[in-house]
């Protein structure tokens, strides 16, 4: 009895699975003689709207409040993957190919860009890109700057330069900076609080109770910060490694801390009014942000000023070039839906269908964004309930 419940269950997940794998394989839109399918709709679907700002402010775009940004990004999608199948035919066509050498000579220069692999690690990670979708991505920005290579896109002259500089003076002009380093001793609330109720042991504990340990830890984080400043006033040279060992800033740690030059208006308000206010080779006390505890070093100031053009040509140039060979691209892409037989197999992915519910959706503008600020109100109330 027993095992026929199992081979029952066994035929169930399997239906149910080839089920997901069919409809991840169904075409929605065909372009020529090539589909896209479900599935690659979906996965791009969720790479555009479960990172960045959406997962910052906690917004879920299929929860059917949100029709608006659902069918935004829809829209967004779909006329993505239909260009991204065109080009890949043309470059097909073209016989454009990219090997392995050529994408790690891509990353490569990233990593000399951003300074070590470790720091390109980091900033993959603060942006919730997986190394796999980082290269892959890579790989199609290689093979579409060897397509704009194909097009007959004119160099940018010292003539192009030039005049970009002159006519864009003011985009070259720098105010106040300072070059600083830093040590962050983290603290965030809301992660704290986290964590501590995610932990099974403290399940029964009350509101008091878990605000208390909120607090305790704040606490045993502003002694850490007090400990490690304590190091540096004792021994101020040593920053870069006191750095290396003790912050939280792992972008900036792996550098000793180094954060470079920067303008006022680059940093949070407390860190640069601390900064702003420091005298070369000198450290700060214990600055607190929404970061959490900085301990700011000093090392190099430079007044407001213009960048002279033969510091800033090199990069004038690969922008033009860049902007050229992208407009390149953009004609290309208009010629080809022009010429292209593209069938929307399923209408729900014809645009002219996601428009009409985009408009649908900003007559029931009013409505929707007296809910948003109710919902915004409530939650201000229970962050300050907290």
């Amino acid at each position: 009895m027993k095992g026929k419940k199992l081979l029952a269950t066994i035929a169930l997940s399997a239906i149910l699975f080839t089920g997901c794998g069919i409809k991840s394989a169904q075409t929605i839109i065909k372009v020529n003689n090539g589909k896209i399918t479900q599935g690659q709709f979906d996965e791009k679907f969720d790479q555009a709207s479960q990172g960045g700002m959406f997962a910052q402010l906690g917004i879920n775009v299929k929860d059917g409040k949100n029709n608006f940004l659902f069918y935004l990004i829809k829209d967004k999608v779909v006329n993505e993957l239909i260009v991204k199948e065109l080009l890949d035919q043309e470059m097909a066509k073209r016989g454009i190919k990219v090997s392995g050498a050529d994408v790690d000579n891509a990353v490569k220069e990233i990593v000399d860009k951003v300074g070590s692999k470790e720091q390109l690690d980091q900033i993959l990670k603060q942006n919730g890109v997986s190394a796999a979708q980082f290269k892959k991505d890579l790989t199609e920005e290689v093979k579409l700057k060897r397509l704009a290579q194909t097009l007959g896109v004119p160099a940018i002259t010292d003539a192009d330069t030039k005049k970009y500089y002159n006519d864009n003076i003011a985009k070259f002009k720098y105010p106040d900076k300072v070059r600083a380093s830093h040590i962050l001793i983290a603290v965030n609330p809301a992660e704290i609080e986290e964590v501590i109720r995610a932990d099974k042991a403290n399940k029964d504990l009350t509101e008091e109770q878990i605000k208390a340990k909120v607090n305790d830890e704040i606490a045993a984080k502003e002694a850490k910060a007090k400990e490690v400043l304590a190091k540096v006033q004792k021994d101020p040279a040593n920053f870069a490694q006191i750095a290396k060992e003790n912050s939280e800033d792992t972008t900036t740690a792996v550098k000793g801390g180094e954060l470079g030059f920067f303008a006022a208006q680059e940093m949070v308000p407390e860190f640069s009014k601390a900064a702003f206010a420091m005298k070369p080779n000198t450290v700060s006390g214990l600055v607190k942000t929404q970061f959490g505890y900085h301990i700011i070093k000093v090392t190099d100031r430079m007044a407001a000023g213009q960048e002279p053009y033969e510091k800033v040509k090199n990069d004038i140039k690969a922008y033009l070039q860049n902007q050229r060979e992208l407009q390149a691209i953009d004609n290309l892409v208009e010629s080809l839906k022009k010429s292209a037989n593209i069938e929307y197999v399923n209408p729900e992915y014809d645009p002219k269908e996601i428009q009409k519910a985009v408009q649908t959706e900003i007559k029931n503008a009013p409505q929707t964004e007296a809910r948003l600020k109710k919902e915004a109100e409530e939650r201000k109330a229970k962050e300050q309930k907290k």
